[in-house]
């Protein structure tokens, strides 16, 4: 990224639309548009007050490309801290791509994907955990999503962080104050008092590491693998929660002989849904395959939906358990028995004996005739178990702060053991540095090149 210079983009989805907007930041970015800009009073943008909404056309030459709205903002008052001016024109794609032209041919330079966020990071407006939120906040796809999104750009997950640094640099004060008058054998900080400082130290960063399971199901959506024998509704019944002829439904044995996955939102959670081969003897090749698959599949998944034909016998089903309950042990099972408007009353209510002790959850539904399907959405939901996301919540849902915390928390739990051997202030203050540079990674306080790229590089142009 070259600093100061003019950067341009278009800002909203590519294709046709209503309107556009094309955005500029850079020290000058106003006068630029106003070489293409003509308002009816003739005024220039440069004249005016920030903040405001100005009306007018685009030229080009002698010709008007557009009838438009430019938006101004200052700096320091403004998303990167400099500059801005924001043209909504109308969403041709030709109009959009003949201003952008334009104002490229009069100096700016095209923008790379996340340089206007990244230059709000290094401009000061926002620290690194936050502008990674940026690009959370536009793929949020969830009330749960948008709400992790929104918690962290405000700056929640930061402020927690600069508490626990600024307790470590005191720590560490402390502990070096020591070592400049270790031949007087001076103790500046009392041994129990650091301990439980440590302590608690060690539980926050160890609560916010812990909170990552939580905030990586919500981000990428619950896990649930739908498993049973060939030709009991499973891709009938991914189907009808996706709303979608995704999988092939057939009679014959078999049908589905590899993973299929799609993602559904039930009140505001995500699940991503993965149907896969039915459990049976084959000597089939690749249906082999699909079942191996299927119990790899399996492990992955937080939830499991074991299908079950209702007409099945108890025996029968008692005997499929020995080869699913082993592998579904640490997982949330849900026992479906699908097809139940094939079968009496009384052969229900003995269904409802089968592996009693085993499996508390169960259902009977007809994927076919949709009956009880929103039952089940309610024992998904039930099974997620996602706890209501409150303003004040602290989640972490990035898996590049997720390492950075578990590498924080080591550092941290060797500064409590070396408190514990009563090591020599020189090994603890490593280590208390060492705990605060991986909080200051997530933050961007300490940031390399490398990884400003590798972070930015994944947002959209524009943004």
């Amino acid at each position: 990224m070259q600093e100061n210079n003019i950067i341009t983009a278009i800002s909203t989805p590519s294709g046709t639309g209503g309107i556009a907007v094309i955005r500029l930041s850079g020290n000058g970015c106003i006068g630029l548009v106003d070489s293409v800009f003509k308002s009816p009073s003739g005024s220039k943008l440069t004249d005016q007050r920030p903040n405001t909404v100005h009306f007018g056309s685009v030229y080009q030459g002698d010709a008007v490309l557009d009838e438009v709205l430019v938006s101004i903002f200052k700096t320091p008052y403004s998303f990167t801290g400099e500059d801005i001016a924001e043209i909504s024109c109308h969403g041709s794609v030709y109009i959009q791509q003949s201003i952008l032209q334009l104002l490229i041919s009069k100096g700016a330079s095209l923008a790379q994907p996340g340089e206007f966020t990244q230059r709000a990071f290094l401009n000061g407006k926002m620290d690194l955990s936050q502008a990674e939120s940026v690009a959370d906040l536009i793929a949020s796809s969830s009330a749960a999503t948008h709400r992790l999104a929104m918690n962290q750009m405000r700056g929640g997950f930061s402020n927690k962080l600069i508490e626990l640094r600024t307790e470590l640099l005191n720590f560490s004060s402390l502990i070096e104050l020591e070592l400049d008058f270790s031949e007087e054998d001076v103790e500046f900080a009392n041994r129990e008092n650091l301990k439980e400082t440590a302590r608690q130290i060690e539980m926050h960063i160890r609560k916010l590491a812990d909170s990552f399971s939580l905030g990586n199901a919500v981000k990428k959506g619950i896990p649930v693998t739908i498993i049973g024998e060939t030709n009991v509704g499973k891709s009938t019944l991914l189907n009808l929660l996706l709303h979608d002829e995704k999988a092939i439904v057939s009679d014959i044995h078999g049908t589905t002989r590899d993973v299929i996955e799609d993602v559904i939102n039930i009140q505001g959670v995500t699940f991503r849904l993965i149907d896969t081969a039915g459990i049976r003897d084959t000597i089939d090749e690749i249906e082999s395959i699909g079942i191996e698959r299927t119990f790899k599949k399996i492990e992955q998944a937080s939830i499991v939906l074991w299908i079950a034909d209702a007409q099945t016998s108890n025996e029968h089903i008692e005997e499929l358990a020995e080869k699913i309950l082993p592998v579904t042990k640490d997982k949330k099972l849900i026992l479906v028995f699908n097809k139940v408007d094939l079968v009496s009353q009384e052969r229900k209510a003995n269904k409802e004996e089968v592996l009693k002790d085993e499996i508390s959850e169960r259902i009977f539904i007809s994927a076919k005739y949709e009956q009880e399907t929103e039952g089940l959405e309610t024992i998904l939901l039930k099974a997620a178990n996602i706890p209501e996301i409150g303003e004040q919540d602290v989640i972490v849902s990035n898996i590049r702060h997720f390492e950075a915390l578990e590498k924080a928390l080591a550092a941290i739990r060797r500064v409590e053991d070396g408190l514990e051997l009563q090591l020599s202030g020189d090994f603890l203050a490593q280590d208390i540095r060492e705990c605060m540079h991986y909080l200051g990674e997530i933050t961007g306080q300490i940031s390399t090149d490398e990884i400003l790229g590798n972070i930015f590089g994944k947002f959209c142009i524009g943004k």
